[in-house]
């Protein structure tokens, strides 16, 4: 008698557990199904104003009626449901004590994926000795004089654990003339050395190879930087211009 009502007793749950999960695929299908209708209405309304203009991801805002989008320039928007308001700037949550900046939490999840999908065999990296307690991703250009100064404090980053990878960024793109040391920096064949020597002024032999130069200044541009150097956190947060290496170790918590 009693395993009998044990049985019953599973089937019952299994009965449950499978109408609440049924319900949450309906659910789950009906909110895609919307989703996939405002993505294509906002879309539609930001090809009358540019063809250019494409979505990359489009998701419900905390903001009832409001949606976020990403655009495949690297833009941040919020877009109303009928795809006919836009407006950018950071979205912030009243709490108790102050604010939520939402949008920049948005914004730190997003560098952080960016910075994930490239090849750390395309960064110029400097490696602590021991243990390794957190990276700082720097876009530099080396003939930066503040990128000259961060790059003298690099040892006693790596001293405290600190892992320093460089992408580059030569101000003003092809034209400047930092972009051609740089591919040459990327094409040598010790690369440390090469970025070391030209952060300290002098000169190494010209050297071309397929580089990763162009795409990391693409990808600075994408994330809004606009000066060297520009630092982030491996959570995604920036670091606005050059930091001494104790202010940078205690944003770390190091």
């Amino acid at each position: 008698m009693l395993v009998r009502k044990g049985l019953k007793a599973l089937l019952v749950s299994a009965l449950l557990i499978t109408g609440i999960t049924s319900t949450a695929r309906a659910d789950d299908k009906v909110e895609d199904a919307k989703l996939n209708t405002v993505k294509a209405t906002i879309q539609a309304g930001l090809k009358q104003v540019n063809e250019g203009l494409v979505l990359e991801s489009v998701e419900a805002a905390p903001v009832k009626g409001i949606y976020q989008i990403q655009m495949k320039s690297g833009e941040l928007l919020y877009v109303s449901e009928d795809g006919q308001y836009i407006f950018g700037g950071d979205l912030m949550k009243i709490r108790q004590g102050g604010l939520d900046n939402l949008t920049e939490k948005v914004r730190e999840q997003q560098v952080k994926k960016r910075f994930a999908a490239v090849d750390v065999k395309d960064m110029i990296v400097f490696s602590p000795k021991g243990e390794r307690k957190g990276v700082l991703y720097v876009f530099t250009d080396v003939d930066c004089g503040y990128c000259r100064k961060l790059h003298q404090e690099v040892p006693e980053l790596n001293a405290k654990g600190v892992e320093v990878r460089y992408l580059a960024f030569p101000r003003g793109g092809e034209r400047a003339p930092a972009f051609a040391k740089m591919i040459s920096a990327w094409c040598a064949k010790d690369r440390n050395s090469a970025m070391t020597t030209l952060k300290e002024g002098g000169s190494i032999p010209p050297a071309t190879c397929e580089n990763p130069v162009n795409d990391q200044y693409q990808l600075g541009i994408s994330l809004g930087v606009r000066g060297t150097p520009a630092i982030y956190l491996e959570d995604g947060r920036s670091i606005p211009g050059y930091q001494p290496a104790p202010a940078l170790l205690k944003l770390m918590g190091l």
